[in-house]
């Protein structure tokens, strides 16, 4: 099979270009033919929220990388598009997670349609933004209009997609494991590396920092005692994609200076293992979610995880299992999981519960279930 993928690649940096990059290779141990066409230009430096767009990482020479979408120039939409439909791939796969992308997804879609071969399928990460603009339903109703079908990584965005679609199929399959950033690393070495002291108990909040992930919720409950008392300290591993003024002053006033180590700049891939090989459990106190690539990394990772009951994070987090589902925009319960954590030595029974799901997220059977649509 011919495959062609639109979207984020190298040489830009972070989640969504390892996940086309992920499925690219997926698809090539299937057999197929796999094309990525991907961004010249991403976002207008005015509305991209962090320092840079880019890797710094080598290109990988696995993956055949075409640098040509410009997302706000109209004519660069038509030309891609026509280019795409000349090629006659079988199957075009577009991942969608922002309306902003809508216009331009949408028009390279409808100029591919027209070989009348041609199948799209788009992953929708969600169809309803997180942090909402002006135009966003316009712009995703104009995207969903020019794709066959959809799948969904999440419950909740299957039933968002209801409001969008009657007649496209959707179907659920969950995200796969993020097995792409290297192996597992002991936790002594992986201390040593980012210069931190090894007989310490850590938690981590990693990746881009936006407010509807709740950093400021874990920073409060950072401030209960119990947390001091048992020497729990935070790792924050990720760039700010907001002003990191509101965190700095929950930190001046609950004074946990000296509980945290900030990383806040964007970790390279190369880099990734080795945060979750010092960490004992990540937490994600999201705010609103639909699902999130880091709980797949953690999987990975076999790390315990601490998740909010927002979106489809429970349905990839089984409380009392692979880690704790908590009330969202609440501390205290926060801080309460975290204690229970440590205090109750769950780490080798939650490792155990994320070793047994870690086969229910393979990159297999998201590809099956993408030919099978």
């Amino acid at each position: 099979m011919k495959v062609v993928i639109i979207g984020s690649a190298y040489p830009l940096r972070g989640g969504l270009a390892a996940y086309n990059e992920r499925i690219a290779r997926a698809f090539q141990e299937d057999g197929d033919e796999v094309e990525i066409i991907t961004f010249s230009l991403q976002y207008p430096n005015f509305l991209f929220p962090g320092k840079t767009q880019y890797s710094s990482d080598p290109a990988p020479d696995d993956l055949s990388i075409d640098v040509c979408i410009n997302s706000v120039n109209p004519f660069n939409w038509w030309s891609v598009g026509r280019k795409i439909r000349k090629m006659k791939p079988d199957l075009v796969i577009c991942k969608f997670w922002l309306p902003f992308m809508g216009p331009c997804f949408g028009t390279i879609l409808r100029q591919i349609r027209k070989n009348n071969h041609t199948k799209i399928v788009s992953i929708i990460d969600n169809i309803i933004p997180h942090e909402k603009r002006f135009g966003d339903r316009m712009f995703a109703r104009y995207f969903v209009k020019a794709v066959d079908a959809f799948v969904v990584m999440s419950r909740s965005v299957g039933e968002d997609m209801k409001n969008f679609v009657s007649k496209q199929p959707v179907v659920y399959i969950p995200h796969p494991i993020y097995d792409n950033y290297g192996p597992l690393i002991p936790k002594a070495e992986a201390c040593r590396k980012i210069d931190i002291p090894f007989e310490q108990k850590y938690i981590m909040f990693f990746g881009f920092i936006r407010k509807y992930k709740g950093l400021d919720i874990l920073l409060e409950a950072m401030s209960d005692h119990r947390i001091r008392k048992l020497g729990i300290k935070l790792i924050v591993a990720g760039e700010y994609y907001t002003d990191a003024s509101d965190y700095d002053a929950i930190i001046d006033k609950n004074k946990i200076d000296d509980l945290l180590i900030l990383k806040t700049d964007f970790i390279p891939d190369s880099e990734v293992g080795l945060y979750f090989g010092a960490a004992d459990m990540v937490v994600q106190p999201y705010k609103t979610a639909t699902q999130s690539g880091i709980s797949q990394l953690a999987y990975h990772y076999e790390l315990p995880m601490l998740v909010t009951e927002v979106g489809g994070l429970p349905e990839i987090v089984q409380h009392g299992k692979a880690g704790y589902v908590v009330q969202p925009n609440n501390p205290i319960v926060v801080a309460d999981a975290i204690i229970d954590f440590y205090e109750n030595n769950r780490a080798d029974s939650y490792k155990t519960g994320v070793q047994e799901g870690k086969a229910l997220y393979s990159w297999s059977n998201m590809i099956k279930g993408i030919k099978e649509l």
